[in-house]
């Protein structure tokens, strides 16, 4: 398996509009992407620190695995993502040394990226994902 660098920070919160502002305004960062993923149920918005990214997921469905993750634990980090090369080979290898899979299947995530996440019970609590850029 290569992981390059990660990738991004995944935050949940609940508003955007509401959340930018910090990360703007106090933190110096520049917001230079909004987007839906309407699979997943979430909006995303990025910033920028160096190589890696920060993105914050607003749900638009309660019922979506951030709208969930907001109900139970609140606003906060939710994962953390890997940049790596081949990423169905890296699933194939992770799953072969025991580690449970959310996705057996890379699926199309923010930013066009190919995503698939590990179960956060196989992963010492921290759900993990990896993502792969195929336009590189």
């Amino acid at each position: 398996m290569k992981i390059s660098h990660i990738e991004h920070i995944g935050i949940a919160v609940q508003n955007l509009a509401e959340a930018i502002p910090f990360y703007e305004d106090v933190l110096g960062l520049k917001c230079y992407a909004i987007e839906e993923v309407k699979d997943q149920k979430v909006k995303t918005a990025f910033f920028k620190v160096g190589q890696t990214k920060i993105e914050l997921l607003e749900s638009t469905d309660p019922e979506g695995p951030i709208g969930k993750f907001i109900t139970n634990r609140g606003e906060g980090v939710h994962h953390l993502a890997f940049a790596v090369e081949n990423l169905e080979e890296c699933l194939q290898e992770t799953e072969a040394k025991g580690i449970r899979l959310i996705d057996r299947q890379p699926r199309k995530g923010a930013e066009g990226l190919h995503i698939a996440f590990l179960h956060p019970k196989s992963t010492l609590g921290v759900l993990t994902e990896f993502c792969e850029d195929k336009n590189k």
